[in-house]
């Protein structure tokens, strides 16, 4: 004797089909930022590799060569002529004393560099943690601004209006507010001051090169005073490290390019028709100021764009060359 078929209906009819319109929306992706943490993860790959070994050990066989034949001349100079090798082992213990006090400015600035770092991915944490977490991000924040004067009215400000913000991420748009504030406008100031003396001397000196140097020397000048400007310190090392770190994040953004297709929406008309060769060229070079300076201000910000906005290109290239063009 057989067994008819026995059917389990799995789903219920009395249970509603789901609606497409009713799945929860994909997250979108932040292509510069996922762009730019790759290029870093390459970059940081690239250095914990064996050229960091390789440029350590000639170093160090330099300075050991250097050492040993700087011993070997005082000593024998000492022998011959007193007096004069006396002088010589003087300046020698002057000059490595010196040495000494530059290896430690560096040391101090690199390691502000990275407490920028830190405190830029902390106050990201924070946004995300419970209340006491972002309380002590931003007494941290207030912390590292301490020696600023022109921040001491701000940071009593933070301190009065702290405890009426129950929310972490309110907590932390009140100190990006009330600290960081200022210092973006002094930032931009030296963005926009650095692409109208860029523009001025592409468009009126006529001399060969004198765009280029001019350019990279106001876009260096202008990288170290707005890391100075948001708690860095300057030095060669760390100079050359914020460089490397701004150069990274345009190429992670892709916003290295910039022609007519940008001046002409933000400054009228076909721009580059209208003027002069070296005009043109001297709005072009001025915008990718802007560009390196806007970079430059993300880079060394120790907090990232939330409840401010982020500077505009448009508006930081029109306001820096205001006067410039009509």
């Amino acid at each position: 004797m057989t067994r008819k078929p026995v059917v389990f209906d799995l789903e219920p009819d009395d249970q509603p089909a789901q609606s497409v319109s009713d799945a929860p929306p994909v997250p979108e992706l932040d292509e510069p930022t996922a762009l730019q943490a790759t290029v870093e993860a390459v970059g940081a790959a690239r250095r914990r590799g064996w050229g960091g070994w390789l440029w350590g050990l000639v170093l160090g066989l330099l300075g050991t060569i250097i050492s040993v034949a700087a011993w070997d001349y005082a000593t024998s100079l000492i022998d011959r002529v007193p007096v004069l090798g006396l002088v010589v082992s003087g300046a020698m213990i002057g000059l490595l004393l010196a040495a000494l006090v530059f290896c430690v400015r560096e040391l101090a600035a690199l390691g502000r560099l990275h407490k920028v770092d830190t405190l830029r991915q902390a106050c990201r944490d924070a946004r995300s943690g419970d209340l006491s977490a972002a309380r002590a991000q931003v007494a941290r924040l207030s912390q590292f601004y301490r020696t600023r004067a022109d921040l001491e009215w701000a940071r009593r400000r933070l301190h009065e209006r702290e405890p009426e913000i129950l929310d972490a991420d309110g907590l932390m748009d009140l100190a990006e507010a009330e600290l960081l504030s200022p210092l973006d406008v002094q930032a931009l100031a030296e963005v926009q001051t650095a692409a109208r003396q860029v523009a001025g001397v592409t468009a009126l000196v006529p001399l060969a090169l004198a765009d280029v140097i001019t350019a990279l020397v106001s876009s260096l000048r202008m990288i170290r005073r707005i890391a100075e400007i948001y708690g860095g310190r300057s030095g060669l090392f760390s100079s050359w490290r914020l460089t490397r770190a701004v150069l990274s994040h345009l190429v992670a953004t892709g916003a290295v390019a910039v022609g007519d297709d940008l001046l002409e929406p933000v400054l009228g008309g076909s721009v580059l028709s209208k003027l002069s060769r070296r005009f043109g060229e001297g709005l072009i070079n001025g915008a990718l100021t802007v560009r390196v300076g806007l970079a430059a201000i993300e880079v060394c910000r120790p907090m990232d764009f939330a409840s401010v906005d982020k500077p505009r290109l448009s508006v930081v290239l029109q306001r820096a060359l205001k006067g410039f063009v009509k």
